[in-house]
């Protein structure tokens, strides 16, 4: 639990100290979550997005500039 715990406290710092947006992607059910979570980070002041993969392959990856953080759930 030590270094899992240490794992989650590194991605809020990273997730904390950048200077753009969180982009939130997964695909099925991971999808699911990952638009909750980037939904609940935009309600509570971090600026976030739901990127779907399939979506990111033919186009809209151009929406992830330099200093946005990925999340990607699977």
């Amino acid at each position: 639990m030590g270094r899992l715990r240490e794992k989650v406290v590194e991605a809020a710092e990273i997730i904390d100290s950048s200077p753009g947006c969180v982009m939130v992607t997964g695909m099925g059910k991971a999808g699911i979550v990952a638009q909750k979570i980037a939904a609940t980070m935009a309600s509570t002041g971090t600026t976030a997005h739901y990127l779907h993969p399939a979506d990111a392959t033919h186009g809209d990856l151009g929406r992830v500039g330099t200093g946005d953080v990925v999340l990607a759930l699977s």
